[in-house]
């Protein structure tokens, strides 16, 4: 698995959590302010878009995670 995968699930799972958290009708539901982990989540994603830069890669490729092209870009 790569780096750029990694993200894809730490971010969806982050999202969903926090949704799941976030949202009165959830049975899970704890605070409205979960939902700003969501909209972290998503402006961290849309600025990554831009500017390629992201934290959680960087601690990723620190920790060994091999940085190669997904399987769709070759």
């Amino acid at each position: 698995m790569n780096v750029e995968r990694m993200i894809r699930i730490f971010a969806g799972s982050f999202i969903l959590v926090s949704l799941a958290l976030g949202v009165e009708g959830s049975p899970l539901f704890v605070s409205k302010w979960f939902l700003a982990v969501t909209a972290f989540v998503g402006l961290n994603l849309f600025q990554f878009g831009f500017s390629n830069l992201c934290p959680l890669g960087t601690i990723l490729k620190k920790l060994g995670v091999p940085d190669t092209p997904s399987t769709c870009a070759r």
